[in-house]
C-alpha cells in the first residue's frame, strides 16, 4: 500500500543567500550575528545558526554547475546546480522582548532599518538589507500560527 502521507519534517537545515563578494557577505553575517564560520572556500561560506541550521552563502555563478560531492560521500557523485538572482529575503527569530534591543544594535552598527510592522497574531517585525541588497528580517513569535 503506497504512503499517504509524507514522512516528518524537522524543520529547515540549510538556507542560503547568493552574493556578490564572498568575503564581505561573509563578514557581515560573522559580526552582526556572530555566527561560526564552519567552511568557507572561494565557492561558499557555510555559517552555524542557531538550532542546528545553516546559512549557506554561495559566491554569485558559483553554483550555475553542478559541483563534486566529497570524496568522503559514499555513492555520492554530484551536488546539483542551484541558484538565485536578485534581492532574496531571510528571516531571523528572535525572541519575544528582544527586537527593540535588536533595533539599537542595529543602529549602533551603522545598519538602518527600512521597516517596522506589527502582524496580527502579535508579532512584530523589522527589515533591514545586508550588502548583497537582500531583505533580512528580525521577527518575534506571533508571525505564523507555528512559530
Amino acid at each position: 500500500m503506497p504512503e499517504t502521507r509524507p514522512p516528518r519534517l524537522s524543520g529547515v537545515m540549510e538556507t542560503s543567500l547568493y552574493v556578490a563578494d564572498l568575503d564581505r557577505a561573509a563578514a557581515f553575517y560573522r559580526d552582526l550575528f556572530g555566527l561560526e564560520t564552519f567552511v568557507q572556500d572561494r565557492r561558499m561560506a557555510a555559517l552555524g545558526l542557531p538550532g542546528g541550521a545553516v546559512l549557506l552563502l554561495f559566491a554569485a555563478g558559483a553554483t550555475d554547475a553542478p559541483s563534486p560531492a566529497p570524496a568522503s560521500s559514499p555513492g555520492g557523485t554530484v551536488i546539483p546546480a542551484h541558484g538565485g538572482s536578485g534581492a532574496l529575503h531571510l528571516c531571523f527569530a528572535v525572541p519575544w522582548g528582544e527586537l527593540a534591543a535588536w533595533e539599537r544594535y542595529l543602529a549602533g552598527a551603522g545598519i538602518a532599518v527600512e521597516s517596522r510592522v506589527r502582524w496580527p497574531r502579535g508579532g512584530s517585525s523589522v527589515y533591514f538589507h545586508d550588502p548583497d541588497g537582500h531583505s533580512i528580517e528580525l521577527a518575534t513569535p506571533g508571525l505564523w500560527p507555528n512559530a
